[in-house]
């Protein structure tokens, strides 16, 4: 969530290199399941943990991201080595460090002293998204006490006002502000929280109550975001999850999308990172791409999502993002979370698995139903296309 930088120079110039109009890209490319799961099991580490790239940290936003990506590819083992990391990584309060390397925190940045609320959160978005996939109920009894410690860790942190705060410092202080996308990705990660308490018959009345009252917060009370620094804005994340993670939908998502299309979005390129820069990214594109289908806005959802399998390089990784000024990939760098995040997209448009809903509705499981005990999904997984090692 903390991916985007501000180095580069402003500029709004046309990009040249976009899609001509009339030629239609395949929505999936021949081989983009097996080629995406290879590079992301390329730098998963034996331990089970996905860092951004080989060499670089990883945190555990991006570690959920990069795992469910291996989940829609049919890579369950190695899905389930990244949640049992994150299970034995987790602290005795419930949350993770922003970052680690070598199977321990790293503390060598700003980011590795502290713990941000969304990445602990995410745990629980990951858990049910796998079990969802390959319904056993299980794996969500094993990694049930990682999520509740993890949700109950993130409500702590709720104000009255219903938003949450953004991080704990190093002492366990709350660092008292909160963000917008870190709250909406918080918002659906309540809502499998929920719905995983459901399924294994655990009452959590408070992480209803919860949910409800961030709802309305990231809805009716912008005033409670970017109280302590500047606005954020500027970022397209802030515009487009809300309606990504089901906290605006119907019309006010559409309404919402439709407001800042022009500033955000680069016509056969993608989606801008910032709004003052002339950079689009693959992941916040992909992202992108789910929240307009959540919106009802699938024609727009496949053609933004369709120009983006440009980036992907022969070992089957996508470069994170491209200066169009310059006709540059930049950074040079293929980041897991953000083939995680191709995988993601392609399932939201293409239905590959039972989980294929998960970023463009919002379904609350009613309690002890028989729909929440139903573990009989695998079926689903025909016609994937897999040489799968499952390693």
């Amino acid at each position: 969530m903390s991916r985007c930088l501000d180095s580069l120079p402003v500029d709004s110039e046309t990009p040249g290199d976009a899609v001509p109009a009339g030629h239609e890209l395949p929505l999936i490319p021949e081989g983009f399941l097996r080629s995406s799961a290879d590079y992301i099991l390329s730098q998963q580490q034996p331990d089970g943990c996905i860092p951004w790239f080989e060499g670089h940290y990883a945190d555990p936003w991006d570690h959920v991201e990069a795992a469910m990506g291996l989940s829609i590819a049919g890579e369950r083992m190695a899905a389930e080595r990244a949640y049992r990391w994150l299970a034995d990584k987790q602290l005795r309060d419930g949350s993770w460090w922003a970052a680690y390397r070598d199977g321990e925190a790293d503390r060598s940045g700003p980011s590795g002293e502290r713990r941000e609320s969304n990445f602990v959160a995410y745990v629980a978005t990951g858990v049910w998204h796998h079990y969802l996939i390959y319904g056993q109920r299980g794996f969500l009894e094993d990694h049930w006490p990682m999520v509740e410690a993890a949700l109950e860790f993130v409500l702590n942190l709720q104000s009255p006002h219903g938003e949450i705060q953004w991080a704990v410092d190093q002492k366990g202080a709350p660092m008292e502000d909160a963000l917008i996308t870190g709250c909406a990705s918080i918002y659906k990660s309540l809502e499998c929280g929920i719905n995983i308490a459901a399924v294994l018959a655990h009452a959590k009345p408070r992480w209803v109550d919860a949910r409800n009252k961030l709802g309305t917060a990231l809805r009716e009370k912008p005033h409670r975001f970017d109280r302590t620094w500047e606005s954020k804005d500027r970022f397209s994340m802030d515009w487009f999850y809300p309606v990504l993670t089901g906290a605006v939908s119907g019309e006010a998502a559409r309404i919402r999308l439709q407001t800042k299309w022009g500033e955000f979005v680069v016509p056969g390129l993608g989606c801008r990172c910032v709004n003052d820069e002339p950079w689009v990214t693959v992941a916040e594109s992909c992202e992108l791409t789910m929240a307009l289908a959540a919106a009802g806005e699938a024609g727009e959802a496949r053609t933004l999502y369709r120009g983006l399998h440009r980036w992907q390089d022969t070992d089957g990784g996508y470069w994170t993002g491209y200066v169009y000024r310059d006709s540059a990939v930049w950074p040079e760098e293929k980041t897991t979370w953000t083939v995680g995040a191709m995988l993601l997209a392609a399932d939201a448009l293409t239905g590959l698995t039972p989980a294929s809903k998960l970023f463009t509705s919002v379904t609350l499981v009613p309690p002890s139903s028989k729909a929440a005990q139903d573990a009989e999904r695998l079926h689903h997984l025909e016609g994937l296309e897999l040489a799968g090692s499952q390693r």
